[in-house]
């Protein structure tokens, strides 16, 4: 790649950052544009978490404050509990929309040491499957909006996005578009490693109750979600878990 190339590409990851971050501090999903039907989250009465979900949330918090150390021990703890090499990859790859290119940069270099030693142990992890193909051009825009749509529970609009109207083209042709088009990681786990991440950030208390909201909207239950701050406060990030059960809270309010 030649340096023009190079300086276009990191110029539209920055865009897609910047643009991951203002959606989540711009939009709430309790509330809706007037006459908007809202989208009913997915039914669902679990209790727990699996132990794959479990292992989600202290990779991204990991890869959200740079821990490295702590990454290698999440990672191998997601692998041991049975997140594919594909699933775990996937997570990694969502950070940089939400914590930045070099962090998920740093983390996914991080997986491949992980990865090594436990092949020179005697571990072969399961591949997991690749995604599947994912449209392009104004298919992948009309299909980035309906994702969009349906995670936040209403169509999303507002000033920011008169303000900049390409803000609103990148959340939904790359970040609701062509990553959550790519299938081999579900939603919930999805929306598990977005909580994770903000949950470790301070001053993305906002973006972590939207998120909390919508993690709800696609089918976790508020005790998955306690859950969640559990497993962080046992994992070593104790703030995280604070700021995660702060947002949950809130949001349980707004929802009543």
């Amino acid at each position: 790649m030649n340096n023009t190339t190079r300086g276009e590409a990191m110029k539209s990851m920055a865009w897609v950052v910047a643009a991951a971050a203002l959606f989540a501090a711009s939009v709430h999903p309790a509330v809706a544009q007037p006459g908007a039907v809202r989208a009913q989250p997915a039914a669902s009465t679990a209790q727990t978490l699996s132990l794959k979900q479990q292992a989600i949330a202290p990779i991204a918090a990991a890869t959200a404050l740079g821990d490295i150390p702590g990454l290698n021990q999440a990672l191998n703890q997601g692998l041991d509990a049975g997140l594919t090499l594909s699933e775990t990859r996937e997570i990694l790859v969502q950070m940089y929309a939400y914590t930045g290119f070099p962090r998920s940069h740093n983390a996914l270099g991080e997986m491949m040491k992980v990865v090594d030693a436990r092949k020179q142990r005697g571990i072969q992890d399961a591949p997991g499957r690749e995604p599947g193909p994912v449209p392009k051009g104004q298919e992948l825009l009309e299909l980035g909006t309906a994702n969009q749509t349906k995670l936040v529970g209403a169509p999303v609009r507002g000033a920011l996005f008169e303000f900049s109207p390409v803000i609103d083209e990148y959340l939904k042709s790359h970040l609701f578009g062509a990553m959550f088009a790519r299938d081999n990681l579900d939603w919930q786990s999805r929306e598990l490693a977005t909580v994770g991440a903000l949950a470790a950030m301070p001053g993305a208390e906002s973006q972590l109750q939207s998120h909390v909201g919508f993690s709800m909207n696609v089918g976790l239950t508020a005790p998955q979600l306690r859950q969640l701050a559990e497993v962080l406060a046992q994992r070593g990030y104790p703030e995280a878990a604070v700021r995660a059960r702060t947002a949950l809270a809130h949001v349980e309010g707004t929802r009543k």
